[in-house]
């Protein structure tokens, strides 16, 4: 009688045994395999070989031209939309390296339709009488593999004047069939200094519309194919 029983209690206990072994294998085969997933451009990506002297276009896509402006005690920010340009950089003599380029200072937006206007207007960028807003290098040095400072002419509202951007590049990565660099730019400029003189009427100078304007550029630069060769 007791070899019975014991017999009948280790039957029951298969299909429990069993069903946990199935469990586990089932979650198991439900986790992601990664083993086989690619590295796409992380820091474990190769390091990609270019010469030491490239071209890049700046991509207007995926590239912007933002300003923070004081507002009494407040920031407001806008932006220009779809700058564009060209980057020569020279990795071996820095100096050599150049940088134009273009806004369209009608494409200001601070996301707010009158004042949009306004700043479209005489009061301040004049767009109908000076539409173009541009930037050409003087010099570049370089501080780092990722770090740049380039001088230029800044040409705003017909005046011009030199400035100095803080440029933080990525290393290269491949994207759309392309080796590409993802660039950020800053610097900050007295708009007096442009001719951009309006004051709001009886709030004194500056309080309105703050005088120091900093402007932060991203931008996605696309290789260009060396001369003579495909792309």
């Amino acid at each position: 009688m007791r070899q019975a029983l014991l017999a009948v209690i280790a039957l029951l206990s298969v299909p429990a045994c069993n069903s946990r072994d199935t469990a586990t294998t089932r979650a198991a085969s439900t986790s992601p395999d990664t083993s086989s997933a690619p590295a796409l451009n992380g820091p474990s990506a190769p390091a990609i070989a270019l010469p030491p002297t490239t071209k890049w276009d700046l991509d207007p896509e995926n590239s912007s031209v933002e300003f923070t402006c004081k507002h009494v005690f407040s920031n407001v920010r806008g932006m220009f939309k779809k700058p564009s340009g060209t980057v020569m950089l020279d990795e071996a003599t820095p100096a050599n390296s150049k940088v134009n380029a273009t806004i369209d200072a009608s494409s200001i937006t601070t996301g707010v339709d009158e004042r949009d206007t306004h700043l479209k207007s005489p009061d301040f960028f004049d767009v109908a009488k000076y539409p173009a807003i541009t930037f050409v290098s003087t010099n570049v040095t370089k501080s780092s593999a990722t770090s740049y400072s380039v001088t230029g002419n800044l040409t705003m509202h017909g005046v011009t004047k030199p400035v100095t951007l803080t440029v933080t590049a990525s290393a290269p990565f491949k994207h759309a069939g392309g080796i590409r660099r993802g660039i950020e730019a800053t610097t900050s400029v007295n708009r007096k200094d442009f001719g951009l003189v309006w004051d709001y009427p009886g709030e004194g100078p500056g309080i309105v519309v703050g005088d120091n304007i900093k402007i932060t550029i991203d931008a996605e630069l696309m290789l260009q194919p060396e001369p003579g060769k495909g792309g």
